[in-house]
């Protein structure tokens, strides 16, 4: 008799929630006056939705992907790459995918990465910002 097999479950991410992430971080970049793209990832770094909003630089669109994606395959907030590159530690540019500017944070549901949220079109520390209110949606 063969032996059963279990796989896990877990939480995903889903059009309507990433829609709710971006509104919340929608509603802080305009209450701050700020131009900027949104990206939501998955947890394989698949896109979901993204929101540019007026006057955003179009260059800030690739930007926002690729925060979401490297904030959701090192399971940290991009933050963290641009304070050890602030402090000299030069190695964190040949990690793959590693973007080392603010605005990229894990998106995490009981205590499991489900994706992640990008942000990009300001100043570094106002993008983490927006990025932490979309992403505050799921505490």
């Amino acid at each position: 008799m063969p032996e059963k097999i279990s796989l896990m479950n877990k939480p995903m991410l889903n059009l309507a929630v990433a829609r709710k992430i971006i509104a919340a971080a929608e509603t802080e970049a305009l209450k701050q006056g700020w131009p900027v793209v949104i990206a939501v990832v998955d947890d394989g770094g698949h896109l979901i939705n993204l929101q540019r909003l007026d006057n955003a630089q179009f260059a800030s669109v690739e930007v926002a992907i690729r925060k979401a994606r490297a904030a959701v395959a090192f399971k940290r907030p991009t933050k963290e790459w641009e304070k050890m590159l602030a402090d000299g530690q030069q190695r964190v540019l040949n990690l793959p995918g590693v973007l080392s500017s603010e605005g990229g944070v894990p998106l995490v549901w009981e205590g499991l990465i489900v994706g992640a949220i990008g942000v990009s079109g300001v100043k570094p520390s106002e993008d983490g910002q927006v990025a932490r209110a979309g992403a505050s949606v799921l505490e």
